[in-house]
């Protein structure tokens, strides 16, 4: 693809910067976050304690770190609705592998290496998986990965007879858990050099621009020369290979590998990439929508817990949600038109 092209492709994919409607979303939902904290911290003044606002950051960077996941192959007009079932996958075969090392004698690098291998290596085969069937086999993405999520729920739980595995050891979470870079939490630092990496590739690179291209015009990606095909495997293994990163954090948290941790991350992690701007046309989004929408459900989530509202209320609140981001969203697509 030529350097003209891509240009082009990166200027309409910003255009939405630009307008009038793109400004006030990228403006309003800020103003909602603040509205946000401050109707729960009017109920609860707990909400606004510097303890409450470090968990909520602490919540919404491995929420963000999904939303990054899902945020990648919905600039393709995909989704990937195995994420959570990945996560749960990935965090027993880590579990695991680091049990069955130290009980082998290796030392704690060592065991340490072999979770993290295992692990990645597990979510990039669950990626590479969803990427071959939807690009090379023509499988709609509802429907393969819609497959790969049974197939992961029944590994996750196959693995660990569906009990938590023990003998995670204690160097583990304290690195990815309990661990800080400048005094920043680990789990807030990785995901923020995640995601300067990631818009990084996203903005200034041949793939991030292709991906824009692929979603705001498949037919003409492929006219323009671009291996499309190639480009949505590697769209699919970049998002699981995220989700992996983020399984691997949250077993740190946990200390045991878990085979329901993935529970409903899937929808959290695609409302967070929704509400943020990400569009499900595909061809809009970036790193800065899937922290904004993030940080939105954390927020949205942690003030429910605080005021006692029932976890199945506010399933209905997310589901809710994501019906209302989609509304959005094709507002402004109608608008634009």
């Amino acid at each position: 693809m030529s350097d003209l092209e891509l240009s082009v492709a990166a200027k309409n994919a910003d255009r939405s910067k630009l307008a009038p409607g793109r400004w006030l979303w990228s403006a309003a939902l800020p103003v909602a976050l603040v509205a946000l904290l401050l109707g729960f911290a009017a109920v609860d003044r707990g909400v606004l304690s510097p303890a409450n606002l470090l968990n909520i950051a602490q919540q919404a960077s491995y929420l963000a770190l999904f939303a990054m996941a899902q945020t990648v192959v919905i600039l393709t007009r995909g989704f990937d609705l195995a994420l959570g079932p990945t996560v749960s996958m990935v965090s027993v075969g880590t579990a695991l592998a680091m049990a069955g090392a130290t009980a082998s004698g290796h030392g704690t690098g060592s065991v340490l290496l072999a979770g993290l291998a295992a692990g990645f290596l597990l979510g990039i085969a669950c990626g590479l998986f969803n990427g071959v069937v939807i690009a090379l086999l023509g499988v709609n993405p509802f429907v393969a990965t819609l497959g790969s999520y049974n197939i992961a729920i029944g590994v996750a739980t196959t693995l660990s007879s569906g009990r938590p595995v023990q003998g995670v050891p204690a160097p583990f979470s304290q690195i990815f858990y309990g661990g800080s870079v400048f005094g920043i939490p680990a789990a807030i630092a990785i995901t923020v050099g995640v995601g300067a990496v990631l818009h990084w590739t996203l903005t200034r690179t041949v793939f991030g621009r292709s991906l824009y291209l692929i979603g705001t015009n498949p037919r003409a990606a492929a006219v323009a020369g671009l291996p499309v095909k190639r480009t949505l495997i590697a769209t699919y293994v970049l998002c699981s290979g995220l989700a992996a990163l983020g399984a691997i954090m949250m077993t740190a948290r946990t200390g045991s590998g878990e085979p329901n941790l993935g529970g409903a991350l899937s929808l959290q992690a695609i409302a967070g990439a929704v509400v943020g701007g990400t569009s499900l046309a595909g061809g809009r989004g970036g790193v800065g929508t899937a922290v904004l929408g993030a940080l939105f459900i954390t927020i949205l989530s942690n003030g429910m817990n605080l005021t006692r509202i029932d976890g199945y209320v506010q399933m209905v609140v997310l589901g809710a949600i994501v019906i209302v981001g989609v509304l959005l969203d094709r507002l402004r697509l109608e608008r634009r038109q």
